[in-house]
């Protein structure tokens, strides 16, 4: 067996993620739209001869443990017949393997002296891929076939010729196709910079040297895995979280977790979720298991590399035909939310084998507000990932501005938006008196203010969290759910369920008021420390009033009065216990 060099694995460890993180930044350099160039949803890997994750960029972890299926699709489906040159397309879940219309694979074989040694591989969310709304997350949608194109994996180009009937159905299909096939041309260009610095590296190293590191490196991160879950008390854990439904009466979705640890393995099974449901919160397996993937990767304390041998040692089931493994003709346009969940409720479960790595629940991902329309005899979409919002841990409060770990994503500045669509913002900041209280409190909630300054559009949402709110642990309380109001210029308010199932007529002057959910607490609120407390008031995270009612604290002058917030809280105990 021939020894292997610890450094060199490193050092090619490190070559492979700086492969997959110059993609991302090529690909959010040379996009279009604000979706991928200003929220950064996408996801860049480089990948092995069988189609392995070496590598992934620096943006949407929840696109992890999609490629692998995808990639096993495509070399299933042209084997024999790839070529140097060639360059593939393809976004549909069931013909392809893929998560959601909207997110297109650009991908491209990596050659050496004529023998295929690599994959360059791009996913990127555009901005709209038609369907009966604009953005295409059609949460009202019953059938995949209303979400827009649907592309099983064609070649885009062959051998270097690029088939120009595929752009021109693309381009015919989406409301904005400079936005699309620009951020297409993104994702070529991302996969040219792979092929190139990749080839740098076998012309210094070999390819028998890079193909043998690189099957060592999966081997590497199974040990590393492996390692981890041994050190994990044995046993069965289960945790049931929701979605709270689609459009103006809904019914609550249920994800189930049961997370089974033993030995050195882990599996998690979705059993008891709900059956799929004529709207677009359907979600592939490949998709729920990038998300089970996500949250056993943020528990893990040793810096496991981030490819395919990780997966070896988690098994994720699924009983098709449900909300986590949809079958066609399931539409999947805001499986986001859905996967999402299943982080959440993966923290649920692993809270009760590991309660010290974990958060208390947060905002649940990214709200979805999506703006569409014609303004100055052009079509325009505007949809951002808007986020984030932590619940509180063991050893601090929830972070405010810091994405979910499910999607490494960013809110589109203000000016960029006021810039290049008929919208203002009128208020952008942090909401008083709502994160959940605990020991540690768990982050505010934020808000976000759009006016509407074309003549006519339409506005969408997806969020989430309002019946089932945020959960805290350990003592700590729930934090705050949704609140989102359409403001008419002529008169009137409508609010807006958090799945809305259909779009909303939207004219000159109106706005439009998201209020994102909160994060919950983590222990006892009244452990907090009162000078904590206080330090709260004086930063305008929380008001007096929520000092005294939310954590039992009495400010005198803007410092906790010691005396009397003892006395407050042995009272509150004591209520708790009548």
């Amino acid at each position: 067996m021939r020894e292997i060099d610890p450094v060199r694995l490193e050092v090619l460890k490190n070559a492979f993620d700086t492969i997959a993180d110059e993609m991302a930044l090529m690909l959010m350099r040379a996009a279009h739209s604000p979706i991928v160039r200003d929220s950064m949803d996408f996801s860049t890997a480089l990948c092995d001869t069988q189609g392995q994750t070496l590598a992934q960029g620096v943006t949407t972890p929840m696109h992890l443990g999609s490629f692998y299926d995808a990639m096993k699709h495509l070399m299933k489906k042209f084997e024999g017949r790839i070529r140097e040159g060639d360059i593939f397309i393809g976004n549909d879940p069931y013909a392809a393997a893929g998560q959601h219309l909207p997110d297109i694979y650009i991908v491209e074989p990596i050659f050496h002296e004529h023998k295929l040694i690599a994959w360059a591989t791009t996913v990127a969310h555009h901005a709209d891929v038609g369907g009966i709304v604009p953005g295409s997350n059609a949460l009202g949608a019953t059938e995949i076939i209303q979400e827009g194109i649907r592309l099983p994996f064609l070649k885009l180009a062959d051998a270097g010729v690029h088939d120009e009937g595929i752009w021109e159905i693309l381009g015919l299909n989406v409301r904005v196709p400079d936005l699309v096939l620009g951020d297409v041309k993104a994702q070529m260009a991302a996969c040219t910079a792979c092929r190139r610095s990749f080839l740098e590296l076998i012309a210094r190293y070999g390819t028998d040297e890079i193909q043998f590191y690189a099957d060592e490196l999966h081997n590497y991160a199974e040990r590393l895995g492996r390692a981890e879950i041994a050190e994990m008390p044995d046993g069965v854990y289960h945790f049931t979280d929701h979605l709270d439904g689609l459009g103006e009466d809904p019914e609550p979705i249920v994800i189930q977790i049961n997370l089974h640890i033993t030995g050195d393995t882990i599996t998690v099974d979705l059993t008891g979720s709900s059956l799929q449901v004529p709207g677009g919160v359907n979600t592939p397996l490949p998709f729920t298991k990038a998300s089970v993937y996500t949250a056993l990767r943020s528990v893990m304390k040793s810096e496991i590399p981030n490819c395919h041998g990780f997966e070896r040692v988690v098994t994720v089931t699924a009983p098709k035909g449900t909300v986590v493994n949809s079958v066609y003709p399931a539409p999947c346009g805001a499986r986001g939310i859905t996967g999402y969940r299943v982080i959440d409720a993966m923290f649920g479960a692993l809270a009760q084998a590991l309660p010290e790595r974990v958060t208390a629940d947060g905002m649940g991902g990214s709200s979805v507000p999506t703006f569409g329309g014609w303004h100055e005899g052009k079509p325009f979409v505007f949809s951002e990932t808007v986020m984030g919002t932590w619940g509180a841990s063991d050893s601090h409060d929830g972070q405010v501005g810091v994405p979910h770990m499910g999607a490494n994503q960013a809110n589109v500045p203000v000016e960029m938006i006021e810039a290049s669509y008929p919208l203002r913002i009128r208020e952008y900041g942090i909401v008083a008196d709502t994160g959940g209280p605990g020991r540690h409190r768990g982050g505010n909630s934020f808000v976000r203010e759009y006016e509407f300054t074309a003549e006519e559009g339409i506005v969408s949402l997806r969020s989430d969290k309002k019946d089932f709110l945020p959960h805290g642990l350990f003592g700590g309380l729930p934090g705050n759910g949704p609140v989102s109001v359409l403001t008419r210029a002529a008169g009137g308010q409508e609010v807006l369920p958090v799945l809305a199932t259909k779009p909303y007529r939207i004219r000159k002057g109106d706005v439009f008021r998201h209020v994102s959910p909160s994060g919950a607490g983590y222990g006892d609120p009244l452990e907090r420390p009162p000078e904590d407390v206080a330090a709260d008031v004086r930063e305008g995270l929380i008001t007096p009033a929520h000092a005294l009612t939310g954590f039992g604290v009495e400010l005198i002058d803007g410092a906790a009065d010691l005396s009397s917030t003892k006395a407050l809280r042995a009272g509150m105990r004591a209520a708790r216990t009548a």
